[in-house]
């Protein structure tokens, strides 16, 4: 299952890490990733494109390890499935 990740927040050290680490543990594949630093406030923005293995940790799963690491971290994760995200965004 693909999905789509959105984090968001104060750039700090760790949080690619982080993100990945969590992912790995899941055995999650890492398909694209796309990060920058918005402002002079340093605002981190990432948005990677995973794709989940079912047969190893479902969607809530690895949705709910991710809200772990956003309490952790301090940042705001999203995890959407990716025909939602295609779906919400839609013109």
């Amino acid at each position: 299952m693909k999905c789509v990740i959105s984090v968001l927040g104060k750039d700090k050290s760790g949080i690619v890490a982080g993100v990945a680490t969590t992912l790995a543990q899941c055995n999650a594949n890492i398909d694209d990733i796309s990060q920058t630093i918005l402002g002079d406030d340093e605002i981190f923005s990432m948005t990677m494109l995973v794709t989940l293995d079912a047969d190893t940790a479902g969607f809530n799963e690895v949705q709910e390890k991710l809200e772990h690491l956003e309490k952790e971290l301090g940042v705001q994760i999203i995890i959407q499935r990716e025909d939602v995200f295609q779906f919400m965004y839609k013109i």
